[in-house]
């Protein structure tokens, strides 16, 4: 407890294991039916769009705080990255991807990376672009908590809580195995922190295709790289409400669109899609059989009383909201009071968001 005390918490922010680097992750097969599942049921919206009501909630999920006096707002995050998903809540979405999404070979790696005995899959997302800058220093995936997970919650307060430190006694086991498929020239890789944010950085440089790692990105820092041209990063147009699509003047081609005008225009060449397939694992019998039978989960109303004891025993002072899930001061009281710190240390080639730059 003492290390919480002083406000460091990143002794609690590390991977259960090294991140363990993959090849071949799924067929020719497989490959060509997730990219057709993605041109068939689209648009596709923003990750943005999909997670956030506020732009607090955003810094709360991504590492670090805002400088003093800078009042955060959504168009300081905006980047043209997209979302959709493959299966959720233990489902696949798609009839066509159940051999996918219920892959035996995944749920042998993240048994593996675990030690583990049981496992089970979880979700399965894709994020997807074309040149996009990044703006995100290093962030969390949210974790899941028994009672407390996704399905109930959002991300912001799931972070905090991992960050916290305060809730490991109910914190998930989860792994993913994450795939990219890039072929550009220009960034696009995968950093992260495997032994806390003030460790040395580790790179999954690109161009590669149908590369991957299993990793437990709930607990290691991470990002994607900034990626193609500088001047193509930012399309002229772009908003909250853009939108990801098959282009129909173009068989291999995408689009993205706002207000159903097409802002950019992005070639099978430059497209960067990442494939991200989460598993819940189970150590053992007694430990699946406590997330089954809910005898020791957590309730909201717990995890508020847990925060706001530590924020007194801190000596902060500050009054209770109605709703404490929504309130924004109250979301930047937490933000900054378990702020771990952000990764001060990047790749020579690829530099941190105020420094985007692709090294030649």
């Amino acid at each position: 407890m003492e290390n919480l005390m002083t406000g460091d918490s990143s002794f609690v922010i590390r991977p259960v294991a090294e991140p363990q680097i993959v090849d071949n992750v799924y067929s020719e097969d497989q490959v060509q039916r997730m990219i057709d599942v993605i041109r068939r049921h689209g648009p596709w919206k923003m990750v943005l769009a999909q997670h956030f009501k506020s732009a607090e909630e955003v810094v709360a999920t991504m590492s670090g705080q805002m400088p003093e006096g800078v009042e955060p707002s959504f168009d300081m995050f905006l980047t043209p990255n997209f979302r959709g998903y493959f299966g959720i809540h233990g489902m696949s979405n798609y009839a066509e991807l159940d051999d996918i999404f219920y892959n035996p070979a995944h749920l042998a790696h993240v048994r593996s990376y675990w030690d583990a005995e049981f496992a089970a899959p979880e979700s399965m997302n894709f994020i997807i672009q074309g040149s996009s800058r990044n703006l995100d220093p290093a962030h969390l995936d949210g974790t899941s908590f028994r009672g407390v997970d996704g399905r109930n919650s959002p991300v912001w307060l799931l972070n905090t809580m991992a960050k916290s430190g305060l809730f490991q006694r109910w914190m998930m086991k989860k792994a993913q195995v994450i795939s990219w498929f890039y072929n550009g020239t220009i960034g696009g890789g995968f950093t992260y922190w495997p032994d806390g944010p003030k460790g040395a950085p580790k790179r999954l440089a690109m161009p590669a295709w149908n590369r991957g790692v299993v990793t437990q990105n709930e607990m290691m820092f991470h990002r994607g790289e900034a990626c193609g041209p500088m001047d193509k990063r930012m399309p002229e147009g772009l908003a909250f409400q853009s939108l990801w699509s098959a282009d129909p003047e173009t068989a291999d081609g995408w689009q993205i669109t706002t207000d159903g005008k097409v802002i950019e225009r992005v070639s099978a060449e430059e497209t960067r899609l990442m494939v991200h397939w989460t598993a819940q694992v189970y150590k053992d019998k007694a430990e699946r059989d406590l997330v089954f039978n809910h005898s020791d989960d957590i309730t909201h109303d717990q995890v508020f009383d847990i925060f706001v004891a530590d924020l007194r025993a801190r000596g902060l002072t500050f009054a209770m909201p109605g709703d404490p899930m929504t309130d924004r001061e109250f979301i930047r009281l937490l933000t900054s009071t378990y702020d771990c710190g952000r990764p001060s240390i990047y790749p020579v080639e690829a530099p941190g968001p105020h420094q985007e730059q692709i090294a030649a």
